[in-house]
């Protein structure tokens, strides 16, 4: 009997579900699947080198296992919605050339979300995000809740401005807003802190 003409490797299989952004989860990284499976139950092989994803034992998907510890993200392009793969060569000067045609809070948040970051690629993954959210709520009202999320801080941080779009505050004059920050302030030496909190977050200061 001939002889294999590869080394044989150990596997394990873990069971999981596509996320919305068409990923599944495997040891703290993400690995795409076609975004047709999103929210199904798939069967995931791994072994030293390689992540197999399979739906009903048809392999959907195959990746070459991430050596990093956590957060790294595998995405073929071909698993992507049409309207996503204008994405795929993402990097800082396409974000930035967005920011600009968004508007001037949006390019400014960008910057500092960016400038927040220890590496690059930290920064461009939440702007990412930022950018994603335009495609839920528009990008007027993404223009908008930045330029809300910087008049509370020089530098915003994503969750604000999500906060700032789920509640609405986006919506209200930004006077009006600034009127009620200016009250929680007379109540709180940490006044941004309240003021965050009043928009969605919890009332402890860390």
């Amino acid at each position: 009997m001939p002889l294999p003409h590869s080394p044989y490797e150990i596997a394990s299989w873990a069971k999981t579900v596509v996320q919305p952004d068409y990923h599944v989860k495997i040891d703290n990284n993400y690995y795409s699947v076609p975004y047709d499976y999103i929210k199904c139950t798939v069967d995931v092989r791994v072994t030293r080198n390689i992540i197999e994803v399979f739906y009903k034992n048809i392999r959907i998907a195959s990746h070459k296992r991430s050596n990093k510890s956590a957060g790294d993200f595998s995405t073929i392009p071909d698993h992507m919605p049409r309207d996503h793969r204008k994405y795929a060569s993402f990097d800082k000067e396409f974000i930035l050339e967005w920011g600009a045609t968004s508007g001037p809070s949006t390019l400014l948040t960008i910057e500092r979300i960016l400038e927040s970051y220890p590496t690059e690629k930290q920064g461009l993954k939440s702007t990412y995000a930022l950018m994603k959210l335009a495609d839920k709520y528009s990008i007027e009202r993404i223009e908008r809740a930045c330029e809300r999320a910087l008049s509370y801080t020089p530098r915003p941080k994503l969750k604000s401005i999500q906060t700032i779009l789920k509640t609405g505050h986006d919506k209200l004059p930004l006077e009006e807003t600034g009127k009620q920050m200016n009250t929680q302030k007379n109540d709180n030496a940490y006044g941004f802190t309240r003021g965050a909190a009043y928009y969605g977050g919890n009332h402890n200061d860390n």
